[in-house]
């Protein structure tokens, strides 16, 4: 049986946790009591929000991660071993986007994506399963997105990458369940977010609204509740699926008669 000891803090790992959507999960992790470890490439912008979440009343730290290096990767679990000792929670949520054209991507660009998005999903999985194997209890989560699930203009290398994570996914949840770790993937729809405010035109804004039927966009906090869950010892039993917080748009056809 898988071995889950309530009274030790567990230690959560947040790539790309400074803003946004990681932000938001590192924030909720850390309310629901767990140990939260602020990853991200911009050393301040961690600090900032693991002063936020200590400042709440919660524990977290700032941890410089860039998740497009493999060197950087294993000299932050290396620290992570060192100062902490295990990793119960990985969240891997680091990722861009560039949009373009199918016939305009570059083999540069390309390869970075698949890099950031899709390459650090199974190392960190790695060093992070490997620290959970000593427990035999772990929760992975890999933020996907529904970019993942259905095509989308300008996004051949963002969309297959996140496709790629879904199928990663899967494969890491077989490979590890024997282990008591489960692996799942959260795909957000549209997220209000810094990013979208800024990438999304007013037309795309509309395109997406348009085939949700909730006819809005996500905030933050959802696609971290989502998280939270598959995080959680009630979510013993799921493992290997994605799960889209997305208003309704993978599940949506014709939304008007």
């Amino acid at each position: 049986m898988p071995h889950y000891d309530s009274g030790v803090h567990k230690v959560a790992l947040v790539t790309g946790g400074a803003m946004g959507i990681g932000a938001a999960i590192s924030e909720r992790l850390a309310a629901d009591g767990l140990m939260v470890l602020v990853a991200d490439i911009n050393h301040d912008a961690a600090a900032a929000t693991a002063a936020k979440i200590n400042a709440a009343g919660g524990m977290a730290a700032p941890l410089q991660m860039d998740v497009s290096n493999a060197a950087a990767i294993a000299q932050a679990f290396t620290t992570i071993e060192k100062d902490y000792g295990r990793c119960d929670v990985l969240v891997n949520n680091a990722g861009i986007a560039k949009m373009c054209s199918f016939l305009d991507v570059q083999l540069d660009g390309w390869m970075q994506i698949l890099t950031t998005n899709l390459t650090s999903v199974m190392l960190c999985g790695q060093h992070a399963a490997r620290l959970m194997l000593r427990n035999q209890w772990g929760r992975i989560i890999n933020i996907s997105s529904v970019s993942g699930l259905r095509a989308g203009t300008g996004r051949t290398a963002y969309g297959t990458s996140k496709a790629a994570v879904i199928g990663l996914t899967k494969q890491m949840a077989i490979e590890l369940a024997e282990h008591g770790i489960t692996v799942n993937s959260v795909a957000p729809g549209p997220v209000d977010t810094p990013l979208t405010q800024a990438m999304h035109s007013a037309e795309t804004r509309v395109s997406f609204t348009n085939g949700i039927p909730m006819k809005r966009y996500g905030t933050p906090a959802e696609i971290a509740a989502a998280v939270a869950f598959l995080a959680a010892p009630d979510a013993s039993f799921i493992t290997g699926h994605v799960v889209p917080v997305d208003g309704g748009f993978i599940a949506a056809g014709v939304l008007a008669v």
